[in-house]
């Protein structure tokens, strides 16, 4: 194995091993909660835990693409979540909280099984939209942007746990 190639697979194992730890801290943290509970808005802004959830699987259903997966939800459903949506509001605009836990599982499973089959040429190839404007964003610098986005947002779900009046789940 070539010192690249090896340099790789230790990249995507990291990469790999992001995308587990955030599943495990949000499962963790969203554990016990109702929907109720999870559209609980945070003052004085902020959106709900049932909206991060629902970000979180958005995110990686737009990855799955470049890691070569299919989504696992139409993009449409997923709408309401994306980045910019504003705080949800009304209840009838959520999404049960168990289906985006479902939707995030499977993604998660998905994004996971696709980094595996990258290649150094892959990961080097340039995307065609940046979510940052990056001229030169390749697939490698797009996916460790996502995996701090995915980890900031699962730190978030913590302090909605605790806002809902659940005790914190990681000690």
């Amino acid at each position: 194995m070539t010192t690249a190639a090896a340099s790789t697979v230790s990249e995507i194992e990291v990469f790999r091993h992001q995308a587990g730890m955030v599943q495990t801290v949000v499962r963790v943290n969203v554990d016990g909660l109702s929907q109720e509970e999870s559209l609980i808005q945070p003052s004085p802004g902020g959106n709900c835990l049932n909206w991060v959830v629902g970000h979180l699987a958005c995110i990686y259903n737009k990855v799955l693409p470049m890691v070569g997966q299919e989504p696992v939800m139409d993009a449409g459903a997923l709408k309401r979540y994306d980045r910019g949506a504003p705080p949800i509001r009304d209840a009838a605009e959520a999404l049960e909280l168990r289906d985006l836990l479902a939707a995030f599982d499977k993604a998660t499973e998905r994004v996971v099984a696709g980094l595996a089959s990258l290649s150094p040429e892959a990961l080097d190839q340039k995307v065609p939209e940046s979510p940052s404007g990056n001229p030169n964003e390749t697939v490698r610098s797009l996916l460790s942007t996502i995996f701090f986005h995915q980890a900031y947002h699962a730190g978030q779900t913590g302090i909605l746990r605790r806002i809902a009046g659940k005790e914190g789940a990681i000690r």
